[in-house]
């Protein structure tokens, strides 16, 4: 294999990585049976004009499953915090008591965990078409180097290791599904 076709064999596996962690990452923010800090990623906060996210103002914690306390670095933040999490509709009620504030993470629902079985599929899918679309960047930049004088078979051993790469990826984004699905409906 040509050190050109090297170079487009390792920017779709970085590029097709990126995607899975990408996945992993919004998988994280899915609310399961048990409380995780991960659950108000995303949740910005009004810090001095500027929306902050909340783990850069405050400490997140959970002392058991179903708790989730937040404990900010300034407590005049408090007021802000607790609107935040409110207003990111994650279906929690934040209880301040003057030093942090204390979540209590309420079992999900056999709708809601149906619901989330939905996202998961929708997030997946969506991965699988960031995948193919490297997929077929790659293979266009392979036809690319044909034109540019690399030989036909040259270029069809590149075609076949993208589609197999492609296909590895593919296989590990339905695992990841699979094993979320499993974490969701399990009650």
């Amino acid at each position: 294999m040509t050190e050109e076709a090297k170079f487009i064999v390792e920017e779709i596996k970085e590029s097709m990585q990126h995607a899975l962690n990408h996945l992993e990452k919004e998988f994280h923010k899915f609310r399961t049976s048990k409380a995780s800090p991960q659950m108000l990623e995303g949740v910005k906060v009004d810090y001095y004009g500027n929306p902050t996210s909340i783990d850069k103002i405050a400490n997140i914690n959970t002392p058991d499953a179903r708790t989730i306390v937040v404990q900010p670095w300034e407590k005049n933040m408090l007021h802000a915090l607790a609107k935040a999490i409110t207003d990111a509709n994650l279906g929690f009620n934040p209880q301040n008591n003057g030093e942090f504030l204390r979540i209590s993470v309420p079992p999900l629902t056999e709708e809601r965990r149906r619901d989330l079985v939905k996202k998961a599929k929708a997030e997946a899918e969506a991965a699988k078409v960031a995948i193919r679309n490297m997929r077929r960047t790659a293979v266009e930049e392979a036809k690319k180097l044909e034109k540019d004088g690399a030989s036909e078979d040259d270029t069809k051993v590149l075609e076949k290791e993208i589609q197999h790469i492609t296909d590895s990826y593919i296989v590990h984004v339905e695992k990841i599904l699979e094993h979320k699905e499993k974490d969701v409906m399990t009650v």
